[in-house]
């Protein structure tokens, strides 16, 4: 069975004309096309998508969002576990004698 898929990005629509002149766009309309935007070690990257890619696109990022509140809860977890044990270290340890 195939992996759901989990995506980071944003999805945006791309607004542009084609430049030929015989086109509606030259007459002021704009072609639209479905982009996913996301980064690569810093760069800003474009995948032009198909109408029909956008429901599973949309899925995917909502997914990447609930896996991301998952970890963050996780990490706040484990700071309060680590907090709790260094305090608790802390106080053992003033009981001794140097």
């Amino acid at each position: 069975m195939a992996r759901p898929l989990v995506l980071r990005g944003t999805l945006v629509v791309l607004r542009r004309r084609c430049g030929k002149p015989t086109c509606w766009c030259a007459r002021g309309g704009v072609h639209e096309t479905p982009a996913l935007a996301y980064k690569v070690a810093g760069v800003t990257k474009i995948l032009m998508l198909r109408p029909h890619d956008i429901p599973t696109v949309r899925a995917a990022l909502a997914r990447y969002q609930r896996v991301l509140r998952g970890l963050e809860r996780q990490v706040q977890t484990s700071l309060a576990t680590l907090r709790e044990r260094i305090a608790r270290e802390k106080t053992v340890g003033r009981g001794r004698q140097r």
